[in-house]
């Protein structure tokens, strides 16, 4: 029954993406950015969902069942990060979208000023793929990781019918099939999500009870401070990682592709309410379900927090409710693979090809060529979802955010200048991950950036005053 139920909704899922593929036109523009036709509640849900993936249901509730209420301070500061650059970054992205006329994030990058930055795109277009495809590996990761609680399936087996269910849908209607699918699944993902909840409460006998057996888990787990943090110069540095996170969601190749397909960018306000009334309810549903794991499925040698979820439903559920939670969890995983696989298809034919101007059924076949390169990685890379996505996540944020600041606030940096900031917070990053000193390096990457760009800002106004000592 379990399966029944589970490859029913997820049935549902493909059949609203291959029924996109009606309003389709035989176009790269249509296949990447839907015609840039999509209304405000189709590109807030979707980017909801795509936000939302296999690391709130994988990651987070099994962070929050390892540390306590305190993990609720890292969407604090992603939250808040994200929605300040939402106010100034994603309506002039858009602008500039159809400005340019060019339909991958890198190439509006190197575009942005009428330039034409050819090795500035072509290596954005490298981290794109590599660190995109990674991310999109961990969502696929995540779903075989519920398989494999719920069925006692092999991982790889979930990784492959996840892979094969997106590669379907986006192969028949590209971006458009992701943005419906996503739609649909940010409804799932977020009742499946309330419906643990209530039926932990109903376990208790109360809400106040489950809360008591909260509280019961140790004398640290219901505190509001991190562990190991402190009111003040601690906390602040803490916070204000996490809000460098979330402001490097500008940074996000396959979310920021949403706002791209906006149908006006004066919807820009309504994008935004719906965007953010959506992500922090599921922000609050999903810790909550992380605490009330903790008191049902108490900590033992050997369990994988991250498989809290599947493992809650199984203790909860009837089977076809234990479908409908899977199908949640699937749906948060492939919202994300989807965008990614597409993304990192344009980035093939549009960003690594240097100006060659390939033709739509090209875009068909690079979808097919990134899809079987992120199955190899999902399948035979590292299966921590939480540490892969925060590393891509990183990495792109700490390449791209700062560049597209320095644009949306009108400067003008030459490519040199441009693929310095990108080097810089790449490998700000990475070297930071290799010390383990990760809660600091998506803010130290951003500002190694930042810097790069008052650099060159000082070095031409120094000479430009030795080409003209009286001005």
């Amino acid at each position: 029954m379990i399966i029944i139920s589970f490859l029913f909704f997820i049935g549902v899922f493909l059949i609203i993406g291959l029924l996109s593929a009606r309003h389709k036109q035989s176009t790269n523009m249509d296949y990447f950015l839907a015609r840039q036709e999509q209304p405000p509640w189709l590109v807030s849900l979707s980017a909801v969902a795509t936000n939302n993936s296999g690391y709130m249901f994988i990651g987070l509730i099994g962070f929050t069942y390892t540390v306590g209420v305190s993990s609720i301070w890292i969407m604090v500061g992603w939250i808040g990060g994200d929605f300040l650059a939402s106010l100034f970054v994603h309506k002039k992205l858009r602008i500039h979208t159809t400005k340019t006329q060019e339909i991958t994030f890198a190439g509006v990058l190197a575009n942005w000023h009428g330039t034409n930055y050819k090795k500035a795109r072509f290596f954005a277009g490298v981290i794109t793929f590599v660190f995109l495809g990674i991310y999109a590996a961990a969502q696929l990761s995540a779903g075989g990781k519920a398989l494999h609680v719920l069925f006692g399936w092999n991982y790889s087996i979930g990784i492959l019918i996840g892979a094969v269910i997106v590669m379907v849908y986006c192969f028949a209607g590209g971006i458009r099939a992701s943005i419906w699918t996503d739609a649909a699944q940010s409804f799932v993902m977020i009742t499946s999500m309330f419906l643990i909840l209530v039926l932990a409460a109903v376990q208790f006998g109360s809400v106040g009870a489950l809360y008591q057996a909260m509280k019961d888990v140790s004398d640290s787990y219901m505190n509001i401070l991190p562990p190991h943090r402190t009111w003040g110069f601690s906390m602040a540095a803490f916070l204000l990682g996490w809000f460098a996170v979330g402001y490097g969601v500008v940074g996000q190749p396959h979310i920021m592709i949403r706002f791209m397909t906006m149908k006006d960018e004066n919807h820009m306000t309504r994008v935004r309410l719906y965007y953010y009334s959506w992500h922090t309810a599921f922000t609050i549903i999903t810790v909550a379900v992380g605490l009330a794991a903790r008191t049902l499925l108490p900590h033992v040698v050997n369990f994988d927090p991250e498989l809290a979820l599947p493992t809650l439903s199984l203790h909860l559920l009837p089977k076809v409710l234990v479908g409908f939670v899977l199908a949640g969890l699937f749906s948060a995983t492939m919202s994300t693979a989807d965008s990614q696989i597409l993304s990192c298809s344009a980035t093939v034919t549009q960003d690594l090809t240097g100006g060659l101007d390939l033709k739509y059924h090209w875009s068909k076949v690079s979808t097919l060529i990134v899809s079987i390169f992120i199955i190899s990685v999902a399948l035979f890379g590292d299966k921590n979802v939480f540490s892969l996505v925060v590393l891509a996540w990183s990495v792109l944020a700490a390449s791209f955010a700062p560049v597209l600041t320095v644009y949306v606030f009108n400067g003008k940096p030459s490519e040199r200048t441009v693929l310095a900031m990108m080097i810089a917070g790449f490998a700000c990053v990475i070297a930071f991950n290799h010390t383990g000193i990760t809660d600091y390096k998506v803010p130290f990457g951003m500002f190694f950036a930042f810097a790069i760009f008052g650099c060159s800002l000082l070095l031409q106004q120094l000479r430009s005053s030795k080409e003209n000592p009286k001005a």
